[in-house]
């Protein structure tokens, strides 16, 4: 998974370092479209897809603005025997907290990179790659490089909720439909005290709405906007075959405000 997207071969050559190192292997993609720079949409795709992979599986993630810096590259194994190489900058805080860290290494053996000469700017080429590599074909990973005993942590946002109700926002939009994906998990919009079926009234970016409760996009008239539970536990607020970040122009970091119900 990078922000590298698919305009440019950057992928293919991080893909072309590790077949060249383990011809057999198998390589998925997650997603080469994260939104460039951000971290925290990377850590959110990461935690969002781990638990479907077994153990042993290796993942190769480069979303990493502060290439050529004193970050560092590292590897994670996870208390689920899953390996992450990757940047220390917080993309795989959400995995630890769920599932734990085994041990953590940073990644200097030069064995274990692309040549004498790193770039300052492809660290997915020179080192992740090839590093993900050779775990991937089973080599000691305890050869990498030293024990780390810290990881960088990412603070992410988080609603906040009070006995008025949740402010929360706007953390990404579930493209390409435009759907609204907040920060609110499902279980605390259920302590707002709305049943399904109920219109729920709320504020998006300042702006009142009164949505209706419902569990499925189908289950509102098509051009019409639902607030629902996702499939990732949060909330989220769309309209039926329609974008609802176009039509009502909420991008992320949109403020949302949901009161209790009756307050």
């Amino acid at each position: 998974m990078t922000d590298f997207g698919t305009a440019n071969d950057a992928v293919a050559i991080c893909k072309a370092v590790i077949i060249g190192i383990v011809p057999e292997i198998r390589i998925m993609d997650i997603t080469h479209q994260v939104t460039p720079f951000s971290i925290e949409e990377g850590s959110r795709f990461l935690a969002g897809v781990t638990p479907y992979f077994p153990s042993g599986t290796v993942f190769l993630v480069v979303v990493d603005p502060g290439v050529g810096t004193s970050r560092k590259a590292v590897v994670v194994k996870s208390k689920k025997s899953q390996f992450f190489v990757l940047p220390d900058n917080g993309l795989i805080t959400p995995v630890v907290d769920r599932d734990g860290v085994e041990a953590a290494r940073e990644i200097t053996n030069p064995a274990w990179m692309v040549g004498d000469k790193i770039s300052s700017t492809f660290h997915g080429r020179d080192i992740f790659s090839p590093t993900a590599a050779h775990l991937a074909a089973g080599d000691d990973w305890t050869l990498v490089g030293p024990e780390m005993k810290d990881l960088v942590r990412l603070r992410p946002r988080t609603a906040a909720i009070d006995p008025k109700g949740i402010t929360a926002e706007v953390i990404a939009l579930d493209d390409p439909f435009g759907s609204l994906i907040t920060d609110i998990q499902g279980e605390d919009f259920q302590k707002l005290g709305y049943a399904l079926g109920e219109k729920v009234p709320l504020k998006i970016d300042k702006k009142p709405y009164v949505i209706p409760y419902v569990k499925t996009y189908m289950d509102v008239p098509v051009g019409q906007p639902l607030l629902y539970i996702d499939s990732r536990g949060r909330v989220g607020i769309a309209l039926n075959e329609q974008d609802f970040s176009k039509v009502n122009k909420v991008s992320p970091s949109a403020p949302v405000f949901i009161p209790r119900k009756g307050a």
